[in-house]
């Protein structure tokens, strides 16, 4: 994979199936110890291509969002396909963002996260979740995210499905 400067020159713009490849050496390397097979995003660019993006510069893939509408407070299982998108969303989920390590830091995942928003917006959703792993809670709370606490959890198959992440996974909701 190319370098990308700090300066991120390069930009978002719409997965297509060519780009799953980079996409799944990008999550390899990003998540390695939250592995999921290449159907689980391929499902999710078949179902809702709008919210699945990649950051490129030339032909170089060194970023993608992986997001869709979804129901409140009931997270996807790590490595789990979803057969369909509910008919009455609740909440605007984001599965994945992910950049390669160079990106870290050049406001490329600041400007993922308002993409994600107007994507939220525009489906007339009051909400955005996710499930913040390797230690990315204070990522998302900079953007206004707020953690779900396990004494606010009173739902069991969702303290299962994050206990799936790991024990350090955090639920997390912003307002729109």
């Amino acid at each position: 994979m190319a370098e990308f400067s700090r300066e991120a020159k390069g930009r978002w713009r719409a997965m297509s199936t060519a780009d799953l490849p980079p996409v799944l050496a990008i999550a390899e390397k990003a998540h390695p110890a939250f592995p999921e097979d290449a159907e689980v995003f391929a499902e999710r660019l078949r179902l809702y291509a709008a919210g699945c993006l990649v950051f490129h510069a030339g032909e170089t893939i060194g970023g993608y969002v992986v997001s869709h509408p979804w129901r409140a407070m009931d997270p996807p299982a790590l490595n789990s396909r979803l057969g369909m998108l509910p008919g009455d969303p609740e909440t605007y989920y984001i599965h994945d963002i992910a950049l390669l390590p160079e990106l870290r830091g050049s406001g490329t995942a600041a400007l993922a996260v308002a993409l994600v928003r107007a994507r939220a917006s525009k489906e007339k959703l009051a909400t955005v979740s996710l499930v913040a792993v390797n230690d990315s809670v204070d990522f998302w709370m900079r953007h206004g995210f707020r953690k779900i606490t396990f004494d606010e959890i009173i739902d069991a198959p969702l303290a299962r499905k994050l206990r799936g992440y790991s024990n350090a996974a955090a639920f997390m909701i912003r307002q729109l």
